[in-house]
């Protein structure tokens, strides 16, 4: 199988904690600074906040106990107003800058410090710090005040706030008990004694006084042992992998080594306004197909300002078009092509875009933005073909859930495949979701669980599990399986008891084009799952066509999936 790619938080050498208080006030800074001056006793450790104000003079405090030479800019995330009004586009943008500064500086450990106490309530703020500890998998400490509020009731907050964390993918490896009066110290820490996670109780810090960084700093080293904060990061964490973990993965990915994908549609919006996303973060070189000057002019009306970066590539191009007729003719003289059937398949952007590709002039290709599926995927097969020993050409999906990955097949490509063809896409979606980090278990999908439902339906699903197990006999598979029972813990335990696949199914092969390409929309739309694909299976080379709906986003995440295929 290839060699798996990784994502963010796969670099498993980088310690990370994120700091989180659901007041964001009363003493969650003496544990963040503390925590920062813990981790930089043993470690080079850099400091990131997700959402904060320029005006703010903490962030300076925690990089003034770092030891990375970090600067404040790439400390900070978003502003605190963008990220109120705007949580889906700060996420990104957090988790990319995030991702570029841990490139940049030297550093083994991040302290990670959530959003700061604000007169403006947002009720949705505490559920917004947990979702960023989750896009870059990293666990959490608690930061919870015991001003006014009894001992039980500090308890039932660290309850309520563990469950929002833990719904949102992470996990509370700490706690901290802030605010407390000297005198009330040796009997909060008595009555957490017995807490399920490390809880440690510090005192009442004004960081307004001149000398609170100071005075912090002893608080938490007479309060909390820095060794018991370092054994508290090496509790077991089972790291999330949230659609913006994954997305900016992949962008990471991309950008490392540097490849080159054509885009045929180069008149389209959507298609530019992408490219220069790309562009501007050199995350990929492109060929655009088109006129240079009418794409350049139709950017600077949408406001584009990195389009130029591209090569563009007319189609009435002699020097390139000559070769290309010359390269065509040759890969389909069996079909008797000659050079005038050359030059009018040409004419077609998918088609010139593909022989780009075999003439090595780039390294992959997607389409589809306003071309069809067969349009996309018919020159590919007729001039970069199947690879060595691929029967067919599937189409699977890379479906980002709240704190997973799962792929869904065959949702692009086969109308009603048989057994032996069903087989064959299960095999090639397990290997799509072991590049990309996931150990695969493959769920074949049917109306039936383990015999439960009879029918010539059931019978082919079956067959084909069968030939699954000969063919890759290594391969975790179960079927025929409903998808209930495929997705669910629970459910499997009624209908699958036993089975060791079921209920932890990540690769989900649907039996016919119909059953697929419906699931993978009606579950990207209903459920916020980010689909990204389709991924083109057994191809010699990465062609990957876009749903003729696809926004931005999905243009600039196939088309990275695409430049990341290509250096396998």
């Amino acid at each position: 199988m290839p060699k798996p790619i990784q994502c963010i938080g796969d670099n498993v050498s980088l310690t990370t904690v994120t700091i989180i208080s659901p007041e964001a006030a009363n003493g969650r800074n003496v544990a963040a600074l503390g925590v920062v001056r813990a981790l930089a006793s043993t470690q080079k450790t850099g400091v990131f906040r997700p959402a904060v104000c320029k005006k703010e003079t903490f962030t300076q405090t925690l990089l003034d106990a770092a030891n990375v030479g970090e600067t404040i800019e790439q400390a900070r995330g978003v502003c605190p107003k963008r990220a109120r009004h705007d949580k889906n586009g700060s996420r990104a943008d957090i988790v990319a800058a995030y991702e570029t500064t841990v490139a940049a500086i030297d550093t083994e450990a991040m302290v990670i410090v959530g959003t700061d106490h604000s007169c403006v309530n947002d009720p949705e703020t505490f559920a917004f710090n947990a979702d960023v500890a989750a896009d870059w998998q990293s666990p959490v400490f608690l930061a919870v005040c015991t001003i006014n509020r009894t001992p039980e009731q500090v308890r039932e907050t660290i309850k309520a706030c563990t469950a929002t964390v833990e719904e949102h993918g992470s996990a509370v490896l700490g706690v901290f008990v802030t605010g407390a009066d000297e005198e009330q110290i040796p009997d909060l820490k008595a009555f957490f004694a017995d807490a399920d996670v490390p809880t440690w109780v510090l005192p009442k810090v004004d960081f307004e006084e001149d000398d609170a960084a100071e005075k912090a700093a002893e608080a938490f080293a007479r309060n909390v042992p820095a060794s018991e904060v370092h054994a508290a990061l090496e509790a077991p964490f089972k790291a999330p992998v949230t659609p913006y973990a994954f997305q900016y993965g992949l962008l990471g990915k991309a950008k490392a080594v540097r490849k080159t994908i054509v885009l045929p549609e180069g008149a389209e919006d959507r298609i530019i306004a992408a490219a220069d996303y790309l562009l501007e973060r050199d995350i990929v070189d492109l060929i655009i197909v088109g006129d240079k000057e009418a794409i350049l002019a139709r950017g600077e009306e949408l406001g584009l300002n990195s389009l130029g970066k591209a090569k563009f590539q007319a189609m009435d191009d002699e020097t390139v078009l000559a070769p290309m007729v010359a390269k065509l003719c040759e890969l389909r003289a069996k079909k008797g092509m000659t050079e005038e059937q050359a030059r009018k398949q040409l004419t077609d952007a998918s088609y010139f875009g593909t022989m780009l590709v075999v003439l090595g002039k780039a390294d992959g290709l997607v389409s589809g933005s306003v071309n069809s599926t067969a349009n996309t995927v018919r020159p590919a097969l007729q001039v970069i073909k199947t690879k060595p020993g691929a029967s067919l050409v599937s189409g699977s999906f890379l479906m980002c859930f709240k704190d997973h990955i799962a792929v869904f097949a065959d949702c692009a490509i086969n109308l009603n495949p048989n057994a032996e063809q069903l087989a064959d896409i299960a095999i090639q979606s397990a290997e799509t979701a072991a590049a990309f980090g996931l150990e695969p278990k493959v769920g074949m999908l049917s109306y039936s669980t383990l015999g439960s439902g009879r029918g010539p339906d059931v019978d082919l699903v079956e067959e084909a599990t069968d030939l699954v197990r000969q063919k890759a006999p290594d391969l975790q598979v179960v079927g025929s399986v409903q998808f209930d029972a495929a997705w669910s813990p629970t459910v499997a335990a009624t209908k699958a008891k036993g089975n060791d696949v079921a209920g932890h199914v990540n690769v989900f092969v649907f039996p016919d084009l119909c059953a697929g390409n419906i699931a993978y929309k009606a579950v990207q739309r209903s459920s916020g799952a980010v689909a990204i694909g389709p991924v083109l299976q057994g191809l010699n080379k990465p062609v990957n066509d876009l749903s003729r709906g696809a926004t931005v986003q999905d243009i600039i995440n196939t088309v990275a999936l695409t430049a990341v295929e290509a250096q396998r």
